[in-house]
């Protein structure tokens, strides 16, 4: 997975949209009905978990499998910090405005603190289960079902603690927290573009209320268990990512919209999301007590890339670190034999300007969201 080469703009416009985008959470939180302003106050969230895909992985698949290597996490950690780009991510903003530590990734076994909530989400996972392996395809093995199996290990192992030692260890999350964190999903994204994969259009569509549906179950179960407070992301512009077109020469005018994006890959993203949206509405009238409040990445995302150039960056279709030409693929921070030559691929320092780095799997890693809620 490669890298996001961070641009200090960039970083006080994703904490000036954070601030604005969990001021909107709370007033969700306290008109969601009388019953929710009662038992929740307003933006006083003292956990977060949260369930996803590379998009808010804060070390999930690094710990699992292979740590992440230079160049990322250098702009802001200065050194690698187990997340797939260069600086923060969205989820890490959203806990640094609610006064709450970056949340540790439920894999990591070393120095993690549960304090204050937990970070499921692993690079490459899906709503859904695939026949496919991290190494060969790119899918994690953390699909959203065991993300929440995991959840419920944590909780009850906590609660078990708890009973036996009368006291809760300061890296344990506080029994009574469960009920009153803010649980966040940014997930899907893989599903979309496994889709794109390996079906025709007719087959994917008809299998994403399937998706959907397992995504609502998530969430049920959570509510069963007592959470109140849902924060759902919908999914980005898949057909304006690098790894698209990284390898789009020359395309023909109908197969590309006006930003240069591949038009039936982004109408899969709206597919889905029309889906996603209608399924809110649903779980807001099934689930009475909850605060459910649906964030348009879609339409934040494609604004940005529209605007590449107006915040700065080049080249919106060219990645900043590796190599992938001709069926050669050297990720980023690795070495590799390219044309008998050995190079090492750490060119970060040369291809500055660019806006989204190495999409070489499915993920969108500029976490900048002009956050539209409904």
């Amino acid at each position: 997975m490669s890298c996001m080469l961070g641009v200090v703009k960039m970083e006080r416009v994703r904490f000036f949209v954070v601030a604005a985008s969990i001021l909107v959470v709370c007033v969700v939180s306290s008109v969601g009905g009388e019953e929710v302003a009662d038992t929740l106050s307003a933006c006083d969230f003292p956990a977060i978990y949260n369930f996803g895909d590379s998009n808010s992985d804060t070390g999930g698949i690094s710990a699992a499998f292979y740590p992440m290597a230079s160049p990322c996490g250098e702009t802001f950690f200065h050194r690698p910090a187990g997340r797939g780009c260069d600086g923060r991510l969205m989820i890490d903003f959203i806990a640094k405005h609610l006064g709450l530590p970056y949340l540790s990734p439920y894999l990591d076994s070393l120095e993690s603190n549960f304090r204050h909530g937990a970070n499921f989400a692993t690079g490459g996972a899906t709503i859904i289960r695939y026949n496919e392996s991290w190494f060969q395809d790119g899918v994690s093995p953390f699909s959203l079902d065991i993300q929440i199996a995991q959840y419920q290990q944590l909780k009850s192992r906590t609660t078990s603690l708890y009973n036996r030692a009368k006291k809760q260890p300061h890296r344990f999350p506080r029994v009574d927290d469960f009920s009153k964190a803010l649980y966040t999903f940014d997930i899907g994204q893989n599903d979309v573009a496994a889709g794109i994969r390996k079906m025709s259009d007719e087959q994917f569509q008809a299998q994403i209320p399937d998706i959907i549906n397992q995504l609502a179950t998530a969430i049920r179960n959570l509510y069963d268990q007592g959470a109140r407070t849902f924060w759902i992301h919908n999914t980005g512009p898949i057909g304006c990512l690098a790894v698209t077109l990284h390898y789009l020469h020359n395309p023909s005018p109908d197969y590309v919209d006006r930003r240069g994006c591949v038009k039936f890959q982004n109408e899969m993203a709206r597919q889905f999301n029309r889906e996603l949206k209608q399924k809110v509405f649903q779980l807001r009238k099934e689930l009475p007590l909850a605060a459910i409040t649906h964030v348009n990445v879609f339409a934040a995302k494609y604004k940005l890339l529209s605007n590449a150039k107006k915040h700065g960056f080049l080249d919106k279709t060219k990645i900043c670190c590796g190599y992938h030409e001709d069926s050669n693929h050297v990720y980023c921070g690795n070495k590799g034999i390219i044309k008998m030559a050995l190079k090492y691929m750490l060119v970060h320092v040369k291809i500055l300007p660019c806006i989204l780095a190495g999409m070489v799997y499915t993920t969108l890693k500029l976490q900048i969201i002009g956050l539209l809620i409904n």
